[in-house]
């Protein structure tokens, strides 16, 4: 018998003073069996910070190849950005960056890691694409207070994250770096 996932409800509350995005939202967050509670949160990080008008997360699941766990589709239905969580591969990467005008990964492991499995592949249009990344301890600590439902509060100001989550605040440094080894 195949497990169910388990459904979060998260209010979130987000200004993000970065890309004067300021929003009240109401979710529901499936977590697949098989998905860490860090990478959930990840992903839920990245529909934040990544918010606006057509984005949703993927009705495919986690475990998806043909879209990313968070995407943005214009009015006419087209795929216009990709956003992957984790540590993708370098194929998945390239045929994102063919498929969406904009890809963006937000990776909750070592971005040092997740950078030095790429560079030997050839990816489309890699100088574009921005990795984002959580410091550890930081995703560790929000992930254990998640529950059910949840409350949070996502404030952004110069790539910092404030997170009040549940009643307990929390905040870190939102890290860029690049596929082709800019920082």
């Amino acid at each position: 018998m195949a497990l169910n996932s388990t459904i979060h409800t998260v209010t979130v509350h987000l200004a993000d003073v970065d890309r004067s995005v300021y929003e009240e939202l109401e979710l529901r967050v499936a977590r697949h069996p098989s998905e860490s509670a860090e990478y959930m949160l990840t992903r839920l990080l990245a529909y934040c910070l990544e918010y606006e008008e057509g984005i949703t997360f993927s009705d495919g699941g986690v475990s998806s190849t043909d879209e990313p766990p968070v995407l943005v589709r214009d009015l006419t239905g087209r795929l216009t950005t990709w956003i992957d969580v984790g540590a993708p591969d370098a194929d998945r990467i390239h045929r994102a960056s063919k498929l969406a005008d904009r890809v963006a990964i937000y990776t909750h492991r070592d971005p040092a890691k997740v950078l030095a499995a790429l560079p030997a592949k050839r990816i489309h249009r890699a100088e574009d694409i921005p990795v984002y990344s959580f410091d550890r301890t930081f995703i560790d600590s929000a992930a254990g207070l998640f529950d059910r439902r949840n409350v949070l509060t996502v404030s952004v100001t110069d790539r910092h994250l404030f997170l009040d989550l549940n009643g307990t605040s929390l905040s870190v440094a939102v890290e860029e770096h690049r596929l082709d080894g800019q920082s």
